[in-house]
């Protein structure tokens, strides 16, 4: 089995939630609208826009919340994962699998924006579905616990299933490694240095207390140190400078893994949002380190740009005439965003930057009114453009930071606290 990457191959043998997961194995299921049926908007859904935001981040917000609630009521108990771009079907997983955080963080979303006690019901309710995965032997765990309960603000249930999950990750976090092994919850080796174990992760250690504080700096300097090669070798393009995953081998040496790929662009998105919130946050950076996070930003955003100077990427960028990821996109925006909440020359270009990839995803790939699927769907992204699943589909967790982005824009979100 290959290398497990959230929206990987081995994401469980084929199914969604995983080989060794609270779930056990299970098939996909699928759900949907007839063609053409949709929600009307709720009153109170729409928040009022902060003055100065661009006059299109309103609408846009509005349709990505009310295809939460369309999504809602099709799924049930569910988590989706993916749809279908032709119709909006959702194929769905029973506890979540690494993506559930997202989709418990989208009805928080939405539940703030609209105050309604059916809707805070909703999102507490599959908060509380997260709760299997407190113990489950996965790096993934931030992304699950972070953004499921983050956006839940000040929610006491949400604070303290964030808290015991901090607590479970900080006691799982090797010293000797100097990071949180990424774990066999999902399939494959269980000692991966893996990116996409970082975002999420970061923050939820540093909620720990002081031991939990130390633990976020190792285990993002750790990753930052084996993830991203600074030779002069990378730097003239004779070897990859980008490893997204590595491999713990018998003599104790990490050796970059073959999948994901180089040039992985999720993957960069993914190490990228976690240096910003670390750089965010003021996470302690023992030895100099802060000057070498910030060093790490902008080799992200530099050398992970879209060939041609486009805002959405391809999945990889090793293969540029492939599917794109829109989820890929997302992410970075939300991390430029955080990045120019924090003073500094770059802060603006940083700010201009991210409104220009959201709008582009606004303009480009979510869907408006029709009679074949619903609006608000974030097309194009790519779950596995290796093994050809859901490739152009809509991704429960590019809608979540399409969404946070929006958000943000429009003042109604805090980006420190999320």
């Amino acid at each position: 089995m290959s290398a497990p990457r959230p929206g990987g191959p081995a994401d469980g043998a084929g199914t969604p939630d995983g080989t060794a997961t609270p779930d056990g194995t299970e098939a996909p299921d699928r759900v949907g609208p007839p063609t053409g049926t949709e929600t009307p908007d709720r009153a109170g859904t729409r928040a009022a826009p902060r003055a100065g935001a661009p006059d299109w981040v309103a609408p846009a917000l509005a349709a990505v919340m009310e295809r939460v609630a369309v999504t809602a009521a099709e799924v049930g108990p569910r988590f989706p994962l993916h749809a279908d771009p032709a119709d909006g079907r959702w194929t769905t997983t029973a506890r979540g699998s690494w993506t559930g955080g997202f989709w418990s963080g989208l009805l928080w979303l939405r539940a703030a924006r609209t105050g309604a006690g059916a809707d805070l019901e909703a999102a507490a309710a599959c908060t509380a579905r997260l709760e299997p995965w407190l113990h489950a032997d996965t790096a993934t765990r931030g992304l699950i616990f972070w953004y499921g309960t983050a956006p839940a603000g000040d929610d006491p249930a949400a604070s303290a299933l964030r808290a015991r999950a901090a607590r479970a990750c900080l006691a799982d976090h090797d010293p000797a490694l100097g990071l949180l092994p990424w774990g066999g919850a999902l399939g494959g080796p269980r000692l991966l240095a893996r990116v996409d174990a970082v975002p999420g992760t970061v923050p939820l250690l540093a909620s720990a207390g002081p031991d939990g504080v130390r633990a976020a700096a190792a285990h993002l300097d750790r990753h930052l140190d084996l993830c991203l090669d600074r030779s002069a070798a990378a730097a003239a393009g004779r070897r990859p400078w980008f490893r997204p995953a590595l491999a713990l081998d018998a003599a104790g040496g990490w050796r970059p893994t073959a999948d994901p790929p180089h040039g992985w662009s999720r993957g960069r998105a993914w190490l990228l949002l976690a240096v910003a919130d670390a750089l965010l946050r003021g996470h302690p950076a023992p030895d100099g380190s802060a000057a070498r996070r910030a060093e790490a930003a902008g080799l992200l955003l530099e050398r992970g740009c879209p060939p041609g100077g486009g805002a959405v990427p391809p999945a990889d960028t090793g293969v540029p005439e492939g599917p794109l990821d829109t989820s890929a996109a997302a992410i970075t925006a939300v991390a430029l965003l955080k990045l120019a909440r924090i003073p500094g020359p770059r802060a603006a270009a940083y700010a201009h930057r991210a409104e220009a990839v959201l709008h582009a995803l606004v303009r480009g790939h979510l869907t408006g009114r029709g009679p074949a699927r619903p609006a608000g769907m974030l097309l194009d992204g790519c779950y596995d453009a290796v093994g050809a699943t859901a490739v152009r589909h809509e991704l429960v967790w590019g809608d979540f930071f399409l969404a946070l982005g929006l958000a943000a824009l429009d003042g109604s979100v805090d980006l420190t606290r999320v």
